[in-house]
């Protein structure tokens, strides 16, 4: 008698998940329409602008014939980007130790940007798989008791819909892996490009520091 009543309560929490499960999968669905047209706009609107050419841009820093103001403005790289490299060059006031404290500070930001961008799809490729396949269980056992009463068309939907949830968790996972391995890539060349130039960019203040100091 106990066990029965264990096994319908059971059976009653695993039914009453249904609606939470098929609500999380349209979640996933609408988070991954909205995922791929971000990165469409982002294709559009920074990769294909993203002119920058580092070796370049390093040395026109070292050689210093121009502004740091004009070398930043015409570097080709992303707004971000140019805004982090403003940023330490309107603070020519503060010592070398402290400018490369705020480079750091700047930087760790920018990755943390790409990083909360990223969580979002990864989150749907962990997931979308589990809730797929909880869609998947969670009506075999409303289905397998129709069967038991000969209830074909309650079978069949539960069915259908077992198999609806986990072509659309797999689908939805996919393409967030997909998103996340492309911005992934993406990401990880920016911060490059960041660091190797703010670097290139504080050697030059420096420099340029000393050789004031020098002549005065």
């Amino acid at each position: 008698m106990l066990a029965q009543n264990l096994g319908d309560g059971m059976r009653a929490v695993a039914e009453a998940l249904n609606l939470p499960v098929l609500v999380v999968l349209y979640i996933f669905m609408a988070a991954s329409a909205v995922l791929v047209g971000s990165l469409i706009v982002e294709t559009f609107t920074e990769r294909i602008l993203l002119k920058a050419k580092l070796p370049q841009i390093t040395d026109r820093l070292s050689k210093r014939g121009e502004s740091l103001d004009e070398i930043i403005r015409t570097s080709g790289l992303l707004k971000r980007q140019i805004s982090v490299l403003n940023e330490i060059v309107s603070r020519p006031e503060v010592s070398p130790e402290m400018r490369e404290s705020l480079a750091a500070r700047l930087t760790a930001k920018e990755q943390s940007h790409y990083d909360l961008i990223l969580k979002i799809s990864d989150v749907v490729v962990r997931l979308g798989p589990m809730f797929g396949l909880l869609g998947t269980l969670v009506p075999l056992g409303p289905g397998l008791i129709a069967l038991g009463r000969g209830d074909t068309l309650t079978l069949s939907q539960s069915l259908l819909t077992a198999f609806d949830t986990t072509i659309i968790g797999l689908i939805t996972a996919a393409v967030c892996f997909v998103i996340s391995t492309i911005r992934k890539k993406w990401y990880a060349g920016y911060m490059d490009s960041l660091d190797m130039v703010t670097e290139t960019l504080l050697e030059a203040m420096k420099q340029e520091e000393l050789q004031h100091e020098t002549n005065i």
